[in-house]
């Protein structure tokens, strides 16, 4: 074997050592960029608590909006958005999955299929008053389903539906061909390979997906003032329960809305400081909400992660 030349040795020691230079300013300038970030976010939080925590109160939760600032609560806002998140979770994640699914496993790969995934891929990008529009026209006006809670609800699917479809075929792409193969060889189905195997390999990506989009949902406020979210609502729509047969109620489905950051939008508008109070009130519901939503996801994944290894 060759042996180096002491000054190959020491030209290789300094270029290793520029290397690892370069890798470590290279860290703090990430570990920078993600601290601005972070303290941004978190600068703006504490004033919004600073600002709203006078106004978090049982009453403020369980009263309707009012023309008195220290009378006015969230109750229609939260229960408007909860059922127009329901229908958001019915609508988008078994279409998401599926479709992602049909993508990554089921799809032939010719110029059709290039087609959807560039749209798809797009589509995630699109912005969200956009969504808005194409939901007026349709929704609102074609379909005739009114400015209600399922009109929000399907508007806000579309707006997550390529979030879904993305993070369920990069999950799906994650898991190891051998998986297949090793399936495939003891003459399991397609789908017996795809509901037994890959699926509960990529759950954990695929709730992480669903989660993240829910979160961005519930923040939106474009799409919902496009398609006629009220500003002022002070009655809640209908129980989609009830006691008396058939225990199922679906009008609150055509009811009139109002949403968390509508509710928002409304109370910065208003000149007096105590409304602004109840909009930073507000925004801090929203973001805890929000932040409830991410952690869910990060607990869901690694108790699958989990059960996996065992």
């Amino acid at each position: 074997m060759a042996q180096l030349h002491p000054q190959d040795i020491d030209a290789l020691r300094r270029m290793i050592a520029r290397h690892k230079l370069g890798d470590y300013w290279f860290t703090i300038l990430g570990l920078l960029s993600t601290m601005v970030g972070v303290v941004t976010l978190l600068a703006l939080f504490i004033d919004l608590i600073i600002d709203g925590i006078p106004r978090l109160s049982w009453d403020f939760f369980t009263s309707f909006p009012s023309r008195k600032p220290e009378q006015a609560g969230i109750l229609s806002a939260w229960v408007g958005t909860a059922l127009v998140m329901l229908v958001t979770i019915v609508a988008a994640v078994p279409l998401g999955v599926a479709a992602g699914i049909y993508l990554e496993e089921y799809a032939p790969k010719n110029w059709m299929t290039t087609i959807i995934e560039i749209n798809v891929t797009n589509l995630a990008g699109v912005p969200s008053i956009v969504y808005g529009l194409l939901a007026l026209g349709l929704f609102v006006y074609a379909l005739g389903f009114g400015q209600s809670v399922l009109s929000a609800g399907l508007t806000l699917a579309l707006l997550i539906l390529p979030v879904v479809i993305v993070a369920t075929r990069e999950a799906i792409r994650s898991v190891p061909r051998a998986i297949r193969e090793a399936a495939y060889a003891v003459g399991a189905t397609k789908w017996q390979v795809v509901s037994d195997h890959v699926l509960p390999y990529s759950s954990a990506g695929i709730l992480t997906g669903i989660i993240i989009g829910l979160a961005r949902a519930i923040g939106e406020t474009a799409p919902v003032i496009t398609i006629g979210a009220l500003t002022f609502i002070a009655f809640l729509p209908p129980a989609p329960f009830s006691a008396e047969p058939p225990f199922i109620n679906f009008d609150w489905l055509f009811s009139p809305f109002t949403v968390l950051p509508i509710q928002m939008f409304n109370w910065v508008s208003r000149p007096e400081e105590a409304f602004l109070q109840n909009a930073a009130a507000a925004g801090v519901v929203i973001i805890v909400m929000t932040l409830l939503m991410n952690a869910l996801a990060i607990y869901l994944r690694y108790r699958i992660r989990q059960k996996i290894k065992w």
